[in-house]
């Protein structure tokens, strides 16, 4: 947006308020690489729903490389960038509450109603929690269907005992133990080079890792389980003293296109970029693994204490964790009979 040194009344009301020069500039900080769907998708349609929602007055400018995924909180809390997008299992210890929707549900369902309900049930029960003490929570996601990409196929899950895996926290983590794994926590953008060079027999990344992480041309078996083997969950924040800075008219503004609307449009973008990663996959004759029903019904025998573990561990932060799961899903349920976002409401270099 072009800064002009000095304006006439008359000239800035000829003008419009939408041209003149933005007052705000927000820097979002962002990690994954350049061809990732929130950096193609998310920040680019944001950004134009923020200009256009307070009419020039704040503008977005993304940078990206500020720092590692893990550090992202940190860079938000101490004012290094003003806005970015979290992976919550990249930070063990700090949040709990933030498990809920990648607890394997085995049902599918797409990654926008998931998202619209995860931000319900965040407002709902776990805003006041203090997970996100530091940050201003403007939108939260969760991720299409985990699975496990590998250089070798397998028949059954025990096939996969001591396997080096990629992980990356999270119900990810309880998920790698209870198939004896052995994990290496490394972020996404790792593990390309660290299965190039046999660090690692795999990897657990939901199916849009196959592109945009490069992992169909180095992993080319894919195991998938009905509805994912977990999922992951994401917040997008913003600093406090940036979000104070602004003018009412224009945190108002901002809201309006954040929140739900923020959250939907990022599990929009994972809708999508999955189906993208899953061409991509098998463009390069990568074959799709699918587990018999006894070894499912396995997997669901092992996963079948992990909800009663996050509610008990919900319960000790002061949330009801039973009620949160349940509004939870029937949020979700609600979410799906909704309409969603369309193609032409968002900004897509490949639509």
């Amino acid at each position: 947006m072009h800064k002009l040194a000095t304006l006439t009344t008359l000239t800035a009301l000829s003008l419009g308020a939408f041209h003149s020069a933005a007052a705000t500039e927000l820097t979002v900080s962002t990690w994954a690489g350049p061809n990732h769907g929130v950096n193609t998708i998310v920040w680019p349609t944001w950004a134009s729903w923020v200009e256009e929602a307070t009419e020039g007055r704040v503008s977005v400018n993304v940078v990206h490389d500020m720092g590692p995924p893990n550090a992202q909180m940190e860079l938000i809390a101490d004012g290094v960038a003003d806005v970015t997008w979290l992976f919550h299992g990249l930070m063990p210890g700090r949040f709990e509450l933030t498990k809920l929707p990648e607890l394997p549900t085995f049902e599918d369902f797409s990654s926008e109603a998931a998202s619209v309900a995860y931000w319900r049930t965040h407002n709902e029960y776990f805003a006041d929690a203090g997970e996100h003490r530091g940050v201003e929570v403007i939108g939260v996601g969760v991720h299409g269907p985990g699975s496990l990409f590998l250089n070798q196929s397998i028949d059954s899950l025990d096939d996969l005992r001591g396997k080096r895996v990629r992980i990356g926290g999270g119900v990810m983590g309880d998920i790698s133990s209870a198939l004896a794994l052995t994990g290496v926590a490394l972020p996404p953008a790792s593990t390309y080079e660290a299965a190039t060079q046999g660090v690692i027999d795999g990897a657990m990344l939901t199916l849009e890792g196959l592109r945009s992480f490069r992992l169909a041309e180095v992993l080319p078996y894919t195991v998938q389980m009905p509805g994912g083997f977990y999922r992951g969950s994401f917040s997008l924040v913003m600093n406090p003293d940036t979000w104070a800075s602004l003018s009412e008219e224009d945190r108002e503004a901002i809201e309006s296109v954040s929140g739900e609307k923020l959250s939907r449009l990022f599990g929009y973008m994972m809708d999508v970029v999955d189906v993208r990663g899953i061409e991509f996959a098998e463009q390069r004759g990568n074959t799709f693994v699918e587990l018999p029903a006894e070894e499912i019904e396995r997997f669901q025998q092992m996963a079948a204490e992990l909800p009663g573990e996050w509610m008990e561990a919900a319960g000790a932060k002061g949330i009801d964790g039973q009620a949160a799961h349940a509004y939870f899903f029937e949020q979700l349920d609600a979410a799906q009979g909704e309409e969603g976002l369309s193609a032409d409401k968002v900004i897509d270099p490949e639509a």
